[in-house]
């Protein structure tokens, strides 16, 4: 406990019932935490240099809170748990029991209820998640406001790890380019069910309550349901692929994706900052995009070795140079041996936004300057045709990645 931090922290007007029983870390900046209607509560632990507190934020009301180098924007609450590396755009609320590792995006009004474990997810506003809830390694968009939002049903799992020990395993809700517009259909994915990853759920898909989903539906508005699979024994060959390119694809996609946003967050989100603590949230939301690309770029090339050595094992079965299946692996890994000059070339294509993107983004940089502070009305108000060339420039981002790896739908 650092008496003289908390003792500063109340000086400034920080609300905290029970100083006693709240712990700062040495490396906290106090100056990064405002005192405008911020409440600590008993159990809170604020560890962490990055640590930043905007105005109305409320911790550790329901139980003990661990906050770790988060970033929290307006009127976030977290009600306990434990929270790492995360940013936290605003009006976010988190239920008790929360376990948020690093690289974890919230936008505005994304909530999750009780017992909800988070890594490496982004969740676009409004998404909700119920109880009980396993969903790393995901992104998820859809939805139009609180009453009309995507949301993930209680005792749901994102199965993200595979029998042959990989996690290139991420799944996309909806997509970036037009979800980013926060005028599509919500995704609703059914309690008590799950997906396996790698798989992509398209704006107004349904998965019914109790449904495991093994494979993506790219078509809008279906429902899908996923049976429960038969009593079996069957001979495992552990180490081998079956679908490697289908796993190649669903990847590529996802991190296409998150190039696309990385852009999004580099050119438009830094117009809706209106103070230096707003401007600090920002680059918190830049800094984690970085974290999720590189993250999904070592999966990927994590699962790139296992390739190889399921080659080497179907080789030594007998399915010799010339079978489909090592065929496939073949083709996959001669893919994969570029992935590393073409993310280069991703990020350097990055630096300048190309003629749709600048024409979009100057009209936003023009039409933001005097509503900074409520980047979802904006966003929602903009003409149709503005959306349009502003999603265009993103699928621009997503298919000059996806056309480089010569991927096929």
């Amino acid at each position: 406990m650092n008496l003289k931090k908390i003792e500063a922290l109340l000086q400034k007007g920080v609300n905290i019932p029970n100083p006693a029983t709240v712990f700062i870390g040495e490396d906290v900046d106090i100056d990064r935490i405002s005192p405008d209607g911020v409440t600590l509560y008993s159990g809170t632990k604020l560890i962490g240099a990055e640590t930043l507190i905007m105005p109305g934020t409320f911790l550790g009301y329901e139980t003990p809170v661990t906050v770790e180098n988060c970033l929290m924007g307006p009127g976030t609450k977290l009600h306990g748990g434990y929270f790492q590396d995360s940013v936290f755009m605003g009006d976010n609320i988190f239920g008790s029991g929360g376990h948020v590792r690093k690289g974890c995006i919230l936008e505005e009004q994304a909530n999750a209820a009780h017992t909800v474990g988070l890594k490496q997810t982004i969740l676009f506003p409004f998404v909700t998640l119920g109880s009980l809830i396993n969903f790393c390694d995901c992104l998820m968009t859809g939805g139009t406001s609180r009453k009309d939002h995507s949301e993930v049903g209680s005792s749901f799992i994102h199965f993200n790890y595979t029998p042959n020990q990989d996690k290139a395993t991420p799944s996309l809700m909806g997509n970036i380019h037009q979800g980013v517009m926060l005028n599509q259909r919500p995704v609703f994915l059914g309690g008590q069910g799950g997906l396996v990853g790698p798989v992509r759920i398209a704006f107004g898909c349904i998965s019914a309550a109790g449904s495991i989903i093994r494979n993506s539906e790219l078509r809008c508005d279906r429902l899908i349901m996923g049976g429960t699979m038969r009593s079996a024994s069957v001979q495992w060959r552990p180490g081998i692929y079956t679908r490697p390119d289908r796993i190649l694809n669903e990847n590529i996609y996802y991190i296409s994706g998150l190039y696309a946003l990385k852009a999004w967050y580099h050119f438009i989100r830094r117009l809706f900052t209106w103070d230096w603590m707003s401007q600090n949230l920002v680059s918190g939301l830049q800094t984690n995009i970085d974290i999720c690309i590189q993250e999904r770029i070592k999966r990927l090339d994590a699962f790139g070795d296992k390739l190889k050595q399921s080659k080497n094992i179907l080789l030594q079965r007998g399915k010799g140079q010339g079978s489909q299946s090592v065929n496939t692996h073949d083709l996959v890994l001669a893919k994969l041996s570029q992935a590393s000059s073409i993310f280069d070339q991703a990020e350097n294509d990055l630096k300048t936004p190309g003629p749709d993107g600048e024409e979009f983004i100057q009209y936003i940089e023009t039409k933001s300057l005097h509503n900074r502070k409520d980047y979802v009305q904006f966003i929602q108000n903009l003409d149709e045709s503005i959306s349009i060339m502003g999603s265009a420039w993103l699928k621009g981002i997503e298919d000059s990645i996806v056309d480089a790896f010569g991927l096929d739908e």
